[in-house]
């Protein structure tokens, strides 16, 4: 019960920014280890499909006319977005390196780490 009380505190206090960041970080370390166990099947399904849902979850709240981000960013986090979707059937269906997605989150990383 304690724990549960601080995850709520953190969340009700927690920049937006960081808490993105945290997520990411979650969601590559999740990529990264599946990398690193040469994983295939449900565990690297499960890692990839976390990860497209990361990214569309962004650009879904990107395409909402409320959402308060400069309108090129918001296009840019789109595009991203379909590249990532595309991106991970390549690396589902045809074992494409699962680097690149790991790169692309590692850079969104930085940018929310450096406008934090």
């Amino acid at each position: 019960m304690t724990h549960k009380a601080y995850q709520d505190t953190q969340r009700i206090a927690e920049d937006p920014r960081a808490t993105e960041y945290r997520l990411f970080g979650k969601v590559t370390g999740a990529l990264i280890d599946a990398q690193k166990a040469n994983a295939s099947g449900a565990p690297l399904m499960e890692a990839i499909d976390w990860n497209r849902r990361l990214w569309h979850t962004l650009a879904t709240d990107c395409m909402d006319d409320r959402n308060r981000l400069p309108v090129d960013l918001r296009a840019r986090i789109v595009s991203l977005s379909l590249w990532v979707n595309r991106y991970s059937k390549q690396v589902t269906r045809t074992g494409a390196a699962i680097d690149p997605l790991i790169e692309v989150n590692r850079t969104i990383m930085q940018g929310l780490q450096g406008a934090a």
